[in-house]
Parts: C-alpha cells; structure tokens; sequence
C-alpha cells in the first residue's frame, strides 16, 4: 500500500511539475520567430514536389522546459506557397507568395521541436494544406485538378513547342505544377507551370535523365492549344542546398507521379512526419482522413492557478447570500475561464485556445491598491496569435 501511495504522489507531482513548466513566449518574440523559421525551412526540405512555402504567422507556441536543460517547443504555423518551384535555388525571401485572387494555397501546420545545446531541431510535424476560398470572381482563371485530359494535352503540346525551341537538348515532363483555365471566345485560355528535367531518347521513346546534375526548369505555357507561348527558368546544373537537418528536395520522374492524386488541384505539404515521437500535435492540422490519438491536456502556469469553470453551469442566483469578504478576492479572469484543451481530441483542439488569448486582451488591469485581487501579469499580455505577415 505505501509502494501504491508513494507512486500516485509522484504521478500527482510529475502533473503539476508538466503544468508549471509551461512557458507561453509572445507569438512575435525571437524565440517564436527563430523556431517558425526553423520549423518552415524543415518543411519545405521535406516538401519534394509542387512549390515553397513562406511563413505567414504563428498562431501559437509553447515551450516545455525539461529537468534536463533542454526545452520542447510546439508551434502552430500558417503558411503560404509561393511561386518558387521546391528546385529553385531562389531564397525564400525572394520568392513571391501567390495571390488570393490566383487562388492561394495555405498550409497549417504544427511542429515539434526540441533545443538541444542551443540548436533547434525537428522531431516531430502535422500538416494541412487547402486553398484559399477568398476572392474568387466570374470570369477569372480557375485552378483545374492536375490530371485534368485536356490540360495534360495542353501541357504536352506546349512541351513539344519547347523541344523544338531548344538545341541539343530534350526536355521531358517531370510533374506538373499547376493548371487553370479561362473561358475566352475560342476555346479554353491555359495557364500550366510544369517542370521539365532533361531526357535520353532513343528511337523517339525518350526517359528522363535521373543524375541531379541533370538540367531542370519550370515552365510556364500561357494560350490555347493551337496558339501559345512557354517561357522557362531552369536550374541548369544546380543541386538543390541541403538544410540543416541534412535533407533535400529531389524530383524523381516516374510515370504515375505526373497525376498524384484524381481530382488533386494543387501539390500539398507533406503531411506527417514521425508524430509517434510526440503526443503534443493536435488535429488542427492533420488531414481529414488521418485521426489523432487523445493525449491529456496541459495548462500553462497562469491557467493552472484557478480550477476551469463549468460553461454549462448556470448562472448564479441573484439572491444567494453574498460572498465572505474576508475570503481571497477572485481572479478577474475566472469568470470566463479558458477550460483545459485536450490537443488531440478533436479538429478543433488548438483553435479553441485563441479565443483565450484574445479575451485576456481585454481584461481590466486590477488597481495596486488591491493587490489580494490582482493576477499574474502574464495574463494580461496578448502572446498569441501572432502578426499576419501577408494576408
């Protein structure tokens, strides 16, 4: 019996120790914004098709301090594509993030990261990826699914048209990137980014090359299927950079990746890596089909100081006796408290913690000369979301 009472007392202690040992940096401090870029560089290295993609904002953060020195970080990203291929050795920063009105793609992301002497690495990622539904207009160019016939024919014709540009060279379709259409008088108006890689033909049956010194570019065919131009950027020689966790983007053609997926308009982030390492990612991010197993919740250290209300309790009764005023005033916030947020129970496990965060905005800082009543000031600051870097 004392083996079993000793054992709840230290499962009891390790609780309160994991709710104490929470800190919740502001969204925009250099630490969130060094581990957001960390977590984004590592995302788009683990991205091997379709296009970057920048940070948009960080909708959340928590560090978890460990006995051992070293922290646990869980981050809540958004994300934008831009227009740089995973292959174009162009800095992020200068690539251009797509607009809403070309129909956006957003990634929501969490990650897990852990501080280790000082550098930040990644164990652990979630990710969503979805168009942005904002903006649309009749008449505008529309996004096709990526194996649409007609666009594949149009995307061929176009490649013909840029062999017979080239010297010395042929280019074969290594995966399309992007389609959309316009109804225009004469038929539909097309717009396809593709990337080509260069081929090995023989007996007009041509493969793609598989070096990594092979020439790469993207290209852009704009027109109708009789009348049309392409433009393209290659990589000529180029090995993608590798990261700092040591891994790189590499395209490898294969005849059933030009149509990933039926219906598929557009290349998503990878969507899961290695989550058994962690039972901090949440559904927020995971991808409909996938489900989430349910971890215990954490409080932070502000939270944990005062039990959650029930919301469904009712309210008070105006005729119940008034309150002992020699008992201990009550934190202004308790009376619309933030309940404890199980990260795995449900989709929408983390979004339930902004309104949180926003509601603290608003509460009144309690007078000096109350100080029995005043609350811990960590309450009071709007730490998260974060800015909104683009839209």
């Amino acid at each position: 019996m004392k083996l079993l009472g000793i054992s709840l007392v230290l499962g009891l202690l390790a609780g309160v120790w994991a709710q104490l040992n929470v800190v919740r940096p502001l969204c925009d401090s250099p630490e969130a914004e060094e581990a957001a870029l960390v977590a984004q560089d590592y995302l788009n290295s683990q991205h091997a098709h379709g296009y970057k993609y920048v940070l948009n904002r960080i909708e959340d953060i928590k560090v978890y301090t460990q006995p051992d020195g070293d922290n646990i970080y869980l981050l809540e990203l958004d994300l934008l594509e831009t227009d740089c291929h995973v292959l174009d050795p162009t800095p992020l920063a200068n690539c251009t993030v797509r607009p809403k009105i070309l129909t956006a793609v957003e990634g929501d992301c969490d990650v897990v990261l852990k501080k280790v002497g000082g550098a930040l690495t990644v164990t652990a990622f979630k990710c969503k990826t979805e168009e942005s539904t904002e903006d649309f207009c009749a008449g505008c160019p529309i996004l096709l699914p990526l194996n649409d016939t007609m666009a594949l024919d149009f995307v061929q014709t176009s490649l013909v048209t840029l062999n017979n540009m080239t010297e010395n060279i042929t280019y074969t379709l290594a995966e399309v990137g992007r389609v959309t259409s316009q109804v225009v008088f004469g038929g539909p108006l097309y717009s396809a980014e593709y990337v080509v890689v260069e081929a090995i033909c023989l007996d007009d049956v041509c493969e793609p090359l598989q070096d990594p010194m092979a020439s790469r570019g993207l290209c852009t065919a704009k027109g109708l299927s009789n009348d049309h131009t392409v433009s393209c950027k290659m990589f000529v020689n180029l090995m993608p950079a590798v990261d700092a966790n040591g891994t790189a983007p590499v395209v490898q053609v294969q005849k059933d990746s030009l149509s990933p997926k039926h219906g598929l308009r557009h290349h998503k982030l990878t969507a899961l890596h290695n989550p058994h390492l962690s039972s901090l990612l949440s559904a927020e991010s995971a991808e409909s089909a996938e489900t989430v197993p349910v971890v215990p919740a954490v409080v932070d250290a502000g939270a944990a100081a005062a039990p959650a209300a029930d919301p469904a309790a009712p309210a008070a009764d105006p005729a119940a006796p008034a309150a002992d005023p020699a008992a201990p005033a009550a934190d202004p916030t308790a009376a619309d408290p933030a309940p404890p947020v199980d990260l795995g129970s449900s989709s929408d496990s983390v979004s339930a913690e902004i309104p949180h965060a926003v509601m603290k905005r608003d509460v009144p800082v309690t007078p000096a000369g109350n100080p029995a009543a005043q609350v811990d000031p960590i309450n009071l600051v709007p730490v998260c979301p974060g800015r909104i870097r683009f839209f």
